[in-house]
Parts: C-alpha cells; sequence; structure tokens
C-alpha cells in the first residue's frame, strides 16, 4: 500500500498537515524530535562505551600476572 505513495503524495500530506497544525506547531513538534533523537544516540554511544570498559576490565582480570610468580 505504502509502495505507491509517491512524490505527488507526500507532498499533499505534508500541505493537509500544514494546514491542520499550523507551522508554529510543526516547527516546535520538529524540534522535540531533534532533541529526542539526540538523547537517544548519546544514550547509545553512553552504553555502548560502558560496555567495552566492562569488556576490557573483565579481560585484564583473567590474564595471570607474572609477579606472582617469582
Amino acid at each position: 500500500m505504502l509502495n505507491n505513495i509517491g512524490l505527488p503524495g507526500l507532498l499533499l500530506i505534508a500541505v493537509v498537515v500544514l494546514v491542520l497544525f499550523g507551522r508554529g506547531k510543526i516547527s516546535s513538534l520538529m524540534g522535540e524530535v531533534g532533541k529526542g533523537i539526540t538523547a537517544f544516540k548519546k544514550g547509545v554511544s553512553d552504553s555502548t562505551k560502558e560496555l567495552d570498559d566492562a569488556q576490557s576490565e573483565t579481560a585484564r582480570d583473567v590474564t595471570p600476572e607474572e609477579k606472582d610468580k617469582v
């Protein structure tokens, strides 16, 4: 169903949304969407860094220390 929308259909949808909600409401909504995307990317980046740190700590804990053998 959505495969046949095309550019004219998207333009028509955009015009209808603009008429219904107005320019001010749409711009504030897009600003909130942008903030949400930024927060999501930051969260993913932080969790990836946290997992990498935990993985490197685990790798260091497994290796034997040479000092204790001497």
